[in-house]
């Protein structure tokens, strides 16, 4: 073969390649352009570069410089035409990238609202001098109940109205379980008398459990907040300017507070507690002055001290504060709901 014939096969194959590299519009057209002229095994610059032997021998400088040329014009073709239907270069790294962008923000975890709520509330307590105090979410009846004047026949000690975790003893016997998970909070404050001499101020905030039917203002899983103040000469005006001050803090300095009589076996007197926020008296929770069968029961001297308790539903407040109608949604699971807040 003379040189200017093999010349003459390779500005042809070099047409046809770059021609056909540039109008590969998807992957399925660009591999079959790229194994047709690029190909290892069978391509056509393969098969031109076998060629080469026929050229004569003073000519194969020139040819095999001419070759090269082309080789690589089809490779940075075959490149350009990779980069351009998949944004990435033959190393596999992304050719769009532009390190001078500004980053991507990654989306992090994002904190509950009830967990939001309760480091408020425990920041709110903690100017008053109230340190927050933990205890088992599955207690036993002494702690749930009997310390807290609760007698045996009290509707509250109902199975229907309690999780009872049976033993497996009590369990093949029939029997009531010993063990159930609390419901309440003022679980803790007994654990807390039982341990410590007065003047005590604590709160206590965790998850309580009773069987209701999920609806709008009901959950059998919630959270509650305990307050317990006691020291010599405790008087109602004491609690009551505890909770005003609390809810001018958590709600706003509008709101306003009252008290309801009520019931409670752990408090004598007892009171419901209501705060005027918006134009609505909103019942928020109970409380009263210890009753002194509770500090008989731990211990405590009632000629000696007094004190007051209260509770508040923490799902209650998270829900007035930010305008929550319905307290399964805090439980959904559902981010566009949750990232809210």
């Amino acid at each position: 073969m003379s040189l200017q014939d093999f010349l003459n096969s390779l500005d042809s194959l070099q047409s046809e390649a770059l021609a056909a590299l540039d109008s590969a519009s998807d992957a399925e057209s660009f591999e079959a352009a790229r194994v047709q002229f690029a190909g290892q095994k069978k391509g056509a610059l393969r098969d031109i570069q076998k060629q080469m032997g026929s050229v004569a021998g003073e000519d194969r400088k020139a040819a095999g410089m001419r070759l090269n040329e082309v080789k690589k014009s089809i490779e940075d073709a075959v490149e350009v035409a990779q980069r351009r239907l998949t944004g990435k270069d033959s190393s596999g790294a992304d050719s769009m990238f532009d390190p001078t962008l500004p980053g991507i923000r990654p989306i992090v975890g994002h904190i509950h609202p009830i967990t939001q709520t309760i480091t408020h509330l425990t920041e709110i307590m903690g100017r008053m001098g109230f340190e927050a105090a933990e205890g088992p979410e599955v207690e036993d009846p002494w702690h749930n109940f009997v310390a807290l004047n609760i007698p045996d026949d009290h509707p509250a000690r109902d199975p229907l109205d309690n999780f009872y975790l049976a033993t497996a003893q009590a369990a093949a016997r029939g029997e009531e379980g010993t063990r159930l998970l609390r419901s309440q909070t003022s679980t803790v404050q007994i654990r807390v008398m039982e341990e410590t001499q007065p003047p005590i101020r604590v709160i206590s905030l965790g998850r309580v459990y009773r069987p209701d039917d999920p609806d709008a203002t009901h959950f059998p899983m919630f959270h509650q907040m305990e307050g317990l103040l006691v020291d010599a000469n405790v008087t109602m005006a004491n609690l009551k300017t505890v909770l005003r001050v609390f809810a001018a803090n958590y709600l706003g300095d509008d709101v306003e507070i009252r008290f309801r009589p009520s019931f409670f076996p752990f408090t004598e007197p007892s009171v419901e507690v209501d705060f005027l926020w918006d134009g609505t008296w909103i019942e928020f929770g109970g409380a009263g002055m210890v009753d002194p069968n509770v500090f008989t029961a731990v211990g405590y001297d009632p000629e000696k001290v007094s004190g007051f308790a209260f509770g508040l539903g923490v799902e209650r407040l998270c829900m007035r504060r930010h305008g929550i109608k319905d307290i399964r949604d805090l439980y959904s699971g559902d981010l566009r709901f949750l990232s809210q807040f």
